[in-house]
């Protein structure tokens, strides 16, 4: 009886003594956090609440746009509200294995719109294409954002119906910080 005793509490002292020696053990580093580069920021300057303008002389309220980092950093999504049309969504992100920033739009009219390009002196570039005009070949697609002294931000969107020898404009807006409301105000 004495023996197995004995061999029971050993083998109790045995089990508890391994999670015992693993706490002693000198954690493993934990891996730097995902999406930390200064790539994943190029595309900082958009991020906001705004009011987009446009029009002849640029004072016509064309809709609003949200533009959030997600919790982790790894990309930023769009939400489009029209004036007068329809709303949408993108989803913007870096690439880091291609070495090229991605956009990825869906609007409310059923366009479906994919882009990719970077910085350029300062400026956000992406480029795609689309179906041409009348389902006919492609139309290439560049969309140019500037970010301005003044905090604003202008959206140039460019289409080309001969491989990008002539460009038209198919958008031009002027992105303003929304105003926000006083805390202190009911």
């Amino acid at each position: 009886m004495r023996a197995r005793t004995t061999t029971l509490v050993m083998g109790l002292l045995s089990a508890l003594s391994v999670p015992l020696m693993a706490q002693d053990a000198t954690p493993a580093p934990s891996p730097p956090p995902a999406c930390t580069d200064a790539d994943y920021r190029q595309f900082d300057f958009w991020i906001g609440d705004w009011e987009v303008f446009g029009g002849p002389d640029g004072s016509r309220l064309l809709g609003h746009n949200r533009i959030e980092r997600s919790d982790n950093g790894c990309w930023l999504q769009e939400h489009w509200t029209g004036t007068t049309g329809p709303s949408g969504t993108s989803l913007n992100s870096w690439d880091k294995a291609y070495g090229v920033w991605r956009q990825y739009w869906s609007g409310g009219g059923g366009m479906v719109l994919r882009l990719e390009g970077g910085l350029r002196e300062g400026r956000m570039v992406l480029e795609g294409v689309l179906p041409g005009p009348g389902g006919e070949g492609e139309q290439a697609q560049r969309i140019t954002w500037t970010p301005n002294d003044d905090g604003s931000v202008t959206q140039l969107w460019e289409t080309s119906d001969d491989a990008g020898a002539t460009w038209k404009t198919a958008f031009q807006g002027r992105y303003r910080k929304r105003a926000t409301a006083d805390p202190a105000t009911p």
